[in-house]
């Protein structure tokens, strides 16, 4: 089985590496001028000369979306389970929540920018935002997917709401709160970017608007490819999370029969 793991990260990888053989062919046959198109080669000297610039501003970027995922996290869950147990929750926070969704978050970020100043908190709350919204949804998809003749035996053997919520509807809930989590992790990386933009003095959404400034498309490429190397870490995290708390899971079994 490991072997077959590491079959496919191969696969993956040798795919990646021809994609970039073949842009830096492009590049330099078809003459693309560097401000305009970069070769790789060059975006990797750019991170090369500037080590410093690009982990200081990635760091920041990084520790804006674990917190606006964590938060998300925490919140969502618990909003899920509310919408869940109160018919209130669900015609009032629900209906709010998916209103909310609907409008485009660059539109929000400068009043979270007006409410809480310039420095990490309206960046953070932008992230939050924007994952939110995922995980709720899930979560609640999860909690209410449980067997109803399940939930009737336990309630039979007097249990009471608690105990059915943790230990049938939430173990229950993992598989969708997982799926959540996955897109929520990318969405907050999103919403850190965002808050960068808006009102940022670090972070890789200020670099790239530095760089945009100067025409320094170089480093602005740069920025984006930490952006997605980081964005793709964060995501396989979280799936390795879940396939360690959810080896049983479907979806795990069909992957390791299809490798």
């Amino acid at each position: 089985m490991p072997k077959l793991a590491s079959s496919g990260f191969v696969q993956g990888a040798g795919f990646l590496a021809a994609c970039v053989l073949l842009w830096e062919v492009a590049v330099r046959l078809l003459g693309v001028r560097e401000f305009l198109f970069p070769a790789p080669s060059t975006i990797i000297m750019e991170i090369l000369n500037y080590p410093g610039f690009f982990a200081r501003n990635a760091l920041y970027t990084l520790l804006v979306t674990l917190v606006g995922f964590a938060i998300a996290l925490s919140l969502g869950v618990a909003l899920a389970v509310g919408i869940v147990y109160s018919r209130l929750l669900e015609n009032t926070l629900y209906s709010l929540l998916v209103a909310l969704n609907s409008i485009p978050k660059v539109a929000l970020a400068p009043l979270f920018v007006i409410w809480l100043g310039t420095e990490m908190a309206p960046k953070i709350a932008i992230a939050v935002t924007i994952a939110i919204f995922a995980i709720v949804v899930d979560t609640v998809l999860g909690l209410r997917s449980v067997d109803p003749e399940t939930l009737n035996m336990a309630r039979a053997a007097r249990a009471n709401e608690w105990q059915i919520l943790r230990k049938i509807r939430f173990p229950s809930a993992l598989p969708s709160l997982f799926a959540g989590m996955k897109v929520a992790i990318s969405f907050a990386l999103v919403g850190a970017l965002v808050g960068e933009f808006v009102a940022g003095s670090q972070g890789l959404g200020h670099a790239i608007l530095l760089a945009q400034g100067m025409f320094d498309t170089p480093r602005v490429f740069a920025s984006i490819v930490i952006l997605g190397l980081m964005g793709t870490i964060l995501f396989y995290l979280v799936d390795a999370l879940e396939r360690y708390m959810l080896p049983w899971h479907a979806s795990h079994r069909g992957a390791r029969m299809a490798m």
